[in-house]
């Protein structure tokens, strides 16, 4: 058992490095941290956004800003604690002025989400965002329509929810938010180890 966990130790290790040191897309230049992950390598459950903000590049840590704090409440409000989840970024660099990660960004930066899933072994995924949903679930996904609806990718249960840092900018939808961090606390409690 210790040398399975010494190798993941060592594959945790070398995939935050190469994250640390990629530059596959230009965003490496005006980056002031990789923003790689954070929470329980062992989760069943993991939250993926799109990219880090302001915030997240200067901690280097994500969801740490406005909508970070206001996710942390939703996830005390549903009896879960940050500590026992992972939340992650498609993009681990900050695109400028907070803007939607490009496609060529997503391309060249998705193979590290990927290999985090892999590591992690979550049996639940969710979304939070648009951004992250169309890369994750569907293209064509409609975060208003759609947002809480279950979908099943290869080995993951996954649903979208809210980004944050939308409902800070509309609060008509945390009603929304609610339900459906409810309908993932559930799930989670039900598939868990």
């Amino acid at each position: 058992m210790k040398d399975t966990d010494s190798n993941t130790e060592k594959a945790w290790a070398d995939l935050e490095e190469r994250c640390e040191n990629c530059t596959k897309c230009p965003l490496y230049k005006t980056k002031i941290n990789t923003v790689f992950g954070v929470g329980n390598k062992s989760a069943d459950l993991m939250f993926i956004g799109e990219a880090p903000g302001e915030s997240e590049d200067k901690q280097g840590e994500p969801f740490v800003g406005a909508s970070g704090q206001l996710l942390d409440r939703y996830l005390r409000a549903v009896g879960l604690k940050r500590c026992e989840v992972y939340i992650g970024n498609i993009l681990k660099c900050r695109p400028p002025h907070n803007r939607d990660p490009l496609p060529e960004e997503e391309d060249a930066c998705i193979n590290f989400l990927r290999e985090q899933l892999t590591l992690i072994k979550p049996k639940i995924l969710v979304c939070l965002g648009r951004v992250a949903a169309k890369r994750i679930i569907s293209p064509d996904f409609r975060i208003t329509a759609e947002h809480g609806k279950w979908f099943v990718k290869g080995e993951y249960e996954v649903c979208a929810v809210y980004h944050p840092s939308a409902l800070l900018r509309d609060a008509s939808k945390r009603e929304d938010m609610l339900r459906d961090m409810m309908d993932i606390a559930e799930k989670y409690r039900e598939t868990a180890r």
